[in-house]
């Protein structure tokens, strides 16, 4: 799977682009704050509908413009198709052939996408919710009838969390649409719930022995999901339902009392462990940097195992953040299988024959020369 051609139209700090691209590696130079990042997220947003840097789209269209238009065609599995997202105050428009999906779903999957930056580090040690959006986003580009239970859950949570804050308040006293909202949302928490766990299975398949290779067969990684409810990764998702409908019951005037929904896969996290112990807390930071790496090199080959080709591969000036032993270990996985972007202020210190068979694009205040 390779992208052939971007085209950008008012995106960011680019008023217009169209550049093709190689389909082995593709090196993007430039100094800071001149678009590097820009034209890897437009990558980003044309295959996941969503940037990795904001949830406020309005951030992505140029100023004083009315909308913006990231167009790219893509080949996988011999056949070339155009991808086209539409920015604009009005809302999100996503086409595929030129046809526009109704629902996202339909959409997401099309082209698979790995980004690799240096937030990605903070996936073993920052919060909660960035080891939560790695699952939703990864696991929806091969499953999309994930990212349908995704937007169910997330919409009926949010209409529950405004209902019990009128019963915290008292301002309704009969919790009867509470327990239907709550039959809801445990049914859409069910499916996403089974659905982690098997993603969560394939993932460790991969990381482990990644990681047991960039250690020098040092160190075992392990990853585990913490889930706000007691539950086996072995059971279904009827059995998974029946314990949070049983959870939401014991707990619901609880939940009256703070006004807000205290259990679900809005708050669970996954827990890395190198050699029996908790990364975030007693890992180094190379420890925790390896783990990430391990993550990443992970989902490629889950992708691949999955759909039977490989994703295209994003890194944002990460290899900067990396050591000689660690950038090599990252750029050989990738040699001559993986498309990839990588984004970078200089080649200086970056020797490897991966990056120097590159495609160059140098990239200085929105505009791009080869």
């Amino acid at each position: 799977m390779h992208i052939e051609q971007l085209q950008l139209k008012n995106y960011r700090n680019y008023e217009k682009l169209d550049i093709a691209f190689d389909d082995k590696v593709n090196l993007i130079i430039g100094e800071n704050a001149q678009g590097k990042t820009n034209l890897m997220e437009a990558i980003y947003v044309l295959a996941l509908t969503k940037s990795h840097r904001t949830s406020k789209e309005k951030e992505l269209i140029q100023w004083e413009k009315d909308f913006a238009r990231i167009e790219g065609r893509v080949t996988k599995r011999s056949q070339s198709f155009p991808l086209e997202i539409i920015l604009s105050t009005k809302g999100k428009k996503a086409k595929l052939n030129r046809i526009e999906q109704q629902r996202l779903s339909d959409y997401i999957g099309a082209m698979n996408i790995v980004m690799f930056a240096p937030e990605d580090l903070a996936l073993v040690k920052g919060p909660p919710h960035t080891r939560r959006r790695f699952i939703d986003m990864e696991l929806g580009q091969i499953q999309p009838r994930y990212i349908y239970h995704l937007g169910q859950y997330q919409k009926i949570l949010k209409q529950r969390n405004h209902l019990l804050k009128q019963l915290q308040r008292r301002e309704m006293n009969d919790p009867t649409m509470l327990r239907v909202m709550t039959d809801q949302l445990a049914d859409h928490a069910a499916s996403l719930l089974e659905r982690r766990f098997v993603f969560l299975e394939l993932l460790r398949k991969w990381a482990g022995p990644i990681h047991h290779g960039i250690s020098r067969s040092l160190e075992q990684l392990e990853i585990q999901y913490n889930s706000t409810i007691e539950v086996s990764e072995e059971e279904n998702k009827e059995k998974i339902e029946t314990i949070y409908l049983r959870r939401f019951q014991e707990i619901e005037e609880k939940e009256i009392d703070r006004g807000t929904t205290l259990l679900g896969p809005h708050r669970d996290d996954l827990i890395f462990k190198v050699n029996g112990k908790d990364v975030q807390v007693y890992g180094s930071q190379g420890q925790q940097r390896t783990a990430a790496l391990s993550v990443k090199l992970a989902e490629i080959e889950l992708i691949y195992n999955e759909i039977g080709e490989y994703p295209i591969l994003l890194l944002d000036d990460v290899l900067s953040e990396l050591d000689d032993y660690r950038q090599s270990h990252l750029l050989h996985t990738i040699q001559g299988r993986v498309q990839t972007f990588v984004s970078t202020t200089s080649v200086d210190g970056i020797n490897h024959e991966t990056l120097r068979k590159a495609e160059q694009f140098h990239v200085d205040g929105g505009t791009v020369d080869t």
